[in-house]
């Protein structure tokens, strides 16, 4: 078996080997699709910083010379490491975007001509007709090795006091501590994106396996969560097969492979995994804009990666992220948030992967071509290039939660650190608030009929703007057994921001009491409740036995930035969008990025 065969030799070794076989396949192997052929390359300009080469003009019936714009020297043949810059040729930046990882193999189509790379010591290529089926298989994969450093915390990168404190914190119980940015800082036509931030980190570098024993360590010593920072040591390799729809091997590749379509087509991939983790996992075949790369994964397997143009992007993830009815200018809102939320997130993520962003919910949901509904894409069309700026001019990291019950809330209170000055919260209220009452009086507030933007929403949920959630003293136990309490005897929300979420809460049990901190973590400790503006009460039997406790709250999500419920009801109430996004980003603009 081919697999087989490329065990026991050195890579360098291995492609001297195949590379005069290669170019033989490349020309042979093709033939009986009569239109496979290779051509020479000339190389472009030194300069040059795209992840991905210009789409050349559609082809004639003979095939044309290859065009200098989309050639590359071998050495600049877009590797998995190049897509974790940003292109922006034309203005519009280029993400490349994780469909998939942990595959064996990958098939995809072109929908149009389609010309294949092949990543090496030399350049290869491969042309092939629109139709033609092509499976792409690693072998001999080898894993990255990987580092890491437990993250202690995250400090917005202009909380300089705050980060001076937290350093002296770790310092005085003895830890050595290490300050690392993430992020990055780059323009587009003019406009400066800055999503740097300050990562404090224990300044031990260890296995994977040893920082999961160091976290425990750190939990039980000083009550602290932490999360794990990666770093790549030595990146993963391995030998991709390329092979036709009858199975032939027409190809072999060092790492990566990169399709396109030469008149901007894009590709059908077969069997996308998606939702992994979900109720709902599953695959599907996908249809997608751009190009793809084909890459050896951090696993020493395969990665499928779309690199697409924002604005392709955004067509094919603003419908997942809310209804495509919705109201024309809820979803020009939802597009420019969208739209920031995706350069904001630049740099931050999947640091370790050979993409920037990936398709799931972890970062967006994006399903390509597949997903696209017409109304979401003129929304996009729309509103293309703009961004949301703050008075002092930088990109607003443009959040949104579902539903915010109401009253959105404070980011600091939610996640901690400075107060953002666009990330207030502020009752969401249709009209005049006088009278009536606020999440100050949570009680109250949680049983009055308000005239709330997400609860008048022709979209609105009434289980997600008011519900209940009751746990049993068994469950609870279950559920809180990690914190070692004992069985418990009394649960306490507190902190409370604006809109009356907490984010604390105090669990008292026969072995003592703890607090566990953050909006989050009060959620995930009970299996993901809607949101953390909660009551909770105990609850008894006939004979006063406690037998459980019951949540009582508002809304579905984090509540911070926009409410997607709400800003359906506010366009439906006829404010446009800029008005919609200048509400609930506490006065921010609407601006051209690109």
């Amino acid at each position: 078996m081919a697999g087989e065969a490329v065990h026991g030799y050195g890579r360098g070794a291995l492609l001297k080997a195949v590379l005069p076989l290669l170019a033989f396949l490349l020309v042979t192997c093709a033939a009986p699709h009569r239109s496979a052929s290779t051509s020479s390359t000339e190389p472009v300009r030194s300069d040059s910083t795209a992840s991905a080469p210009p789409a050349s003009p559609a082809p004639t019936e003979a095939r044309p010379a290859p065009s200098p714009e989309l050639a590359l020297r071998p050495e600049e043949l877009p590797a998995p490491g190049n897509l974790k810059r940003l292109d922006f040729r034309g203005g519009e930046p280029h993400i490349p975007i994780g469909l998939m990882q942990g595959r064996r193999e990958a098939r995809f189509s072109p929908k149009g001509r389609m010309r294949l790379r092949f990543g090496g010591e030399a350049e290869k290529m491969l042309e092939a007709p629109a139709g033609s089926v092509w499976t792409v298989r690693v072998t001999d994969g080898t894993p990255a090795e990987l580092s890491a450093r437990i993250q202690l915390a995250e400090l917005p990168f202009a909380d300089k006091a705050g980060l001076t404190e937290t350093q002296a914190q770790w310092q005085a119980r003895g830890v050595a501590v290490r300050v690392h940015v993430l992020g990055v800082l780059y323009g587009i036509a003019g406009k400066v994106i800055d999503n740097r931030r300050y990562l404090l980190l224990l300044d031990e570098e260890l296995s994977p396996k040893q920082a999961t024993g160091r976290q425990a360590e750190l939990l039980r010593d000083f009550g602290v969560r932490t999360t794990l920072f990666e770093e790549v040591r030595t990146p993963s390799r391995g030998i991709l097969e390329v092979r036709d729809d009858a199975g032939n091997v027409v190809g072999l590749a060092q790492d990566s492979v990169y399709a396109e379509t030469l008149d901007d087509a894009g590709f059908d991939v077969r069997q996308v995994e998606h939702d992994v983790g979900y109720d709902n996992h599953g695959f599907e075949d996908r249809s997608f804009r751009g190009t793809l790369q084909l890459s050896v994964d951090r696993h020493g397997t395969l990665a499928v990666v779309n690199v697409v143009k924002l604005e392709d992007l955004l067509k094919g993830l603003v419908p997942s992220e809310i209804y495509a009815r919705a109201h024309p200018e809820a979803l020009k809102a939802q597009a420019v948030t969208a739209r920031g939320e995706v350069l904001a997130k630049v740099g931050i993520k999947h640091l370790a992967d050979p993409f920037l962003l990936c398709s799931e919910q972890h970062c967006a949901v994006y399903r390509g071509r597949t997903g696209e509904a017409a109304s979401t894409t003129a929304a996009v069309e729309a509103t293309r290039g703009e961004g949301l700026f703050s008075a002092d001019g930088r990109l607003v990291d443009s959040v949104y939660s579902a539903v915010c019950g109401g009253h959105t809330e404070d980011n600091d209170i939610v996640w901690g650190g400075p107060p953002n000055p666009s990330l207030r919260g502020r009752p969401d209220v249709l009209g005049p608030t006088e009278g009536l009452p606020g999440p100050d009086s949570l009680a109250e507030y949680l049983r009055a009929e308000l005239p709330t933007a997400c609860r008048l929403s022709s979209f609105a949920q009434p289980s997600k703007y008011r519900w209940e959630k009751r746990f049993s003293v068994e469950q609870v136990n279950a559920l809180t057994a990690h914190l070692g309490v004992g069985r418990v005897h009394a649960l306490s929300l507190g902190e409370r921001g604006v809109s009356g979420r907490a984010r604390t809460l105090t669990v008292a049990g026969e072995r003592g009491v703890t607090q566990v901190r953050g909006e989050l973590n009060i959620r995930r400790l009970f299996g993901m409740l809607n949101s953390s503006m909660a009551l909770v009460d105990e609850e008894r039997d006939a004979e006063d036995r406690l037998i459980g406790w019951r949540f009582r709250g508002g809304g579905w999500g984090h509540g911070v930035g926009m409410c997607q419920t709400g800003a359906i009801g506010r366009a439906e109430a006829g404010h446009r969008y800029q008005d919609i996004l200048r509400f609930y980003f506490n006065g921010a603009e609407v601006a051209p990025i690109y």
